[in-house]
């Protein structure tokens, strides 16, 4: 009316008589305006989000990839130096540089992935068809020595294919199948069950074991990178694991998270697009 221009929404439907002949168009408007503006807003926020993000990977990237080499230069003088005044030191001296190489080494496993993790997404492979039947196979072969020591069974049922980067897909199987075969109860030997159903256009899996379980208050922050719930002598390991599962599951556009009680095992479930998305 004032002569500006707006943002609105048509609707023409044609209007029949009773032989279905279209006498006339009834057209409806409605002002979007305000809806258009939230949508370029949300639009703005998921650039900004998305530049955010990828300069983050990036540092991420640098720095872990810049801190290797001096580190390793630490690592090694420290040895060295342990060579060399090993028998000049006493007790305490000894145990100060043993500290110091321990603490050298375990940063540099850190280190290592933390750049692991940044290049989820920067080094990932194309999406294709993927059979998890197959993954799920080639993950008990990995973990074969580790099965037969714990006593571990694997159950598994007929698995889909579904459309993904094989290699990280891998790298969840992996992660979560041996995760329930480290946290294993001490009084019986580990029982894990891999189930699956469809969601629409997505495949749900689930990865249930007997094992220790978790407190509910700490089912989310098990999925944080660097996150433990345990001491490295109970149980090795940099709390990484799941933080990587989870980001590579979000890299598939599914989700993770768990279900658990302490003593009553844990039940991991994470959702896989099926094939027929591979074309959205």
């Amino acid at each position: 009316r004032d002569g500006s221009a707006f943002w609105c929404e048509v609707l023409i439907a044609p209007v029949r008589d009773e032989r279905g002949r279209v006498t006339h168009f009834l057209g409806v408007q409605r002002d979007v305006s305000d809806r258009r503006r939230a949508a370029e807003e949300v639009e703005r926020i998921n650039r900004e989000l998305t530049s955010s993000n990828a300069e983050l990977e990036q540092f991420a990237y640098v720095a872990s990839h810049d801190l290797q080499q001096p580190l390793r230069t630490v690592t090694s003088f420290l040895q060295l130096l342990q060579r060399h005044l090993g028998n000049k030191l006493d007790d305490d001296g000894r145990e100060f540089i043993g500290f110091a190489v321990d603490g050298a080494k375990r940063m540099q496993e850190l280190i290592v992935d933390l750049l692991e993790y940044s290049r989820i997404t920067r080094s990932g492979h194309a999406f294709q068809a993927v059979s998890t039947a197959q993954l799920v196979a080639e993950t008990k072969q990995d973990l074969h020595q580790a099965i037969i020591e714990a006593g571990a069974t694997i159950d598994t049922p007929e698995l889909p294919d579904v459309f993904g980067d094989p290699g990280q897909l891998r790298r969840v199987f992996e992660n979560l199948i041996g995760n329930a075969i480290k946290y294993r109860a001490s009084d019986r030997s580990p029982e894990i069950r891999v189930t699956v159903q469809e969601l629409n256009h997505f495949w749900q899996f689930c990865i249930a074991d007997n094992g220790i379980g978790i407190p509910r208050e700490d089912l989310d922050r098990v999925f944080l990178i660097f996150q433990r719930l345990h001491s490295r002598e109970d149980y090795p390991g940099n709390g990484i694991g799941l933080a990587i599962c989870r980001k590579i599951i979000e890299r598939h556009g599914g989700r993770i998270w768990a279900d658990s009680e302490p003593g009553q095992g844990s039940r991991f479930y994470f959702t896989l697009p099926d094939v027929e998305r591979r074309a959205s």
